[in-house]
């Protein structure tokens, strides 16, 4: 308890007393509350900064997908065709490099030469060389032989050799054919049947064929 002012009596001064000592409590307490309302205060605004964040936060997210789906390309969208692009009008064409061409020369064609064309023979001629080989068909001749039976038939000398020439017949062939129609019908010696049949206009070796294939 604290102790009881004195009275003062009348008359009396009032003694002075000494100063009492102030307590510090109330500013200690002071303090803490303006610290505790000043942190409240830097809580509370911590605290709207974190609410604002959270709140921009779906925001922020959805602006996010929202990118993130725009950025997708559709699947069911168009592709547009790569187009090449137009070389600028000034730039150079590009040097194209052709190959050397080899050239062949084709091989020379053969030369065929022309056939001879056939001689134009006259009707003489014709008839001579029909008579000729009607005489080669029963009887065997030589070639001078023959020429000299055509004259006779009454053909030129020129259309007679032209006849016995264009049967082509084998003159040993004929030979041997007169040979063995002389020993038909007479006896002949093989000496005496060459010169029976030189005699008759063949060369010695056809005579001496046609002797020895008779023989």
């Amino acid at each position: 308890m604290t102790e009881p002012y004195p009275t003062l009596q009348p008359g009396h001064q009032p003694v002075a007393t000494a100063p009492k000592k102030r307590k510090k409590w109330p500013w200690v307490v002071g303090a803490i509350v303006l610290i505790l309302g000043v942190a409240g205060a830097f809580g509370e605004t911590d605290t709207e900064k974190t609410g604002a964040a959270t709140a921009a936060s779906p925001s922020s997210q959805t602006t996010t997908v929202a990118s993130s789906t725009e950025s997708k390309p559709d699947a069911t969208a168009p592709v547009a065709s790569a187009v090449p692009a137009e070389p600028a009008a000034n730039s150079a064409p590009a040097a194209v490099i052709v190959p050397p061409v080899t050239t062949v020369a084709p091989a020379p064609a053969p030369v065929v030469a022309p056939a001879p064309a056939k001689p134009q023979i006259s009707s003489s001629q014709r008839n001579a060389v029909r008579s000729a080989q009607d005489y080669l068909d029963y009887a065997a001749f030589s070639r001078s032989g023959l020429i000299d039976q055509l004259e006779f038939e009454g053909f030129s000398t020129e259309d007679a050799t032209y006849a016995v020439d264009s049967v082509n017949a084998d003159w040993n062939e004929q030979a041997a054919r007169s040979a063995e129609q002389y020993l038909d019908y007479t006896s002949f010696s093989k000496s005496g049947l060459i010169d029976q049949l030189v005699f008759e206009g063949y060369t010695y070796a056809q005579a001496e064929y046609g002797a020895d294939a008779a023989y």
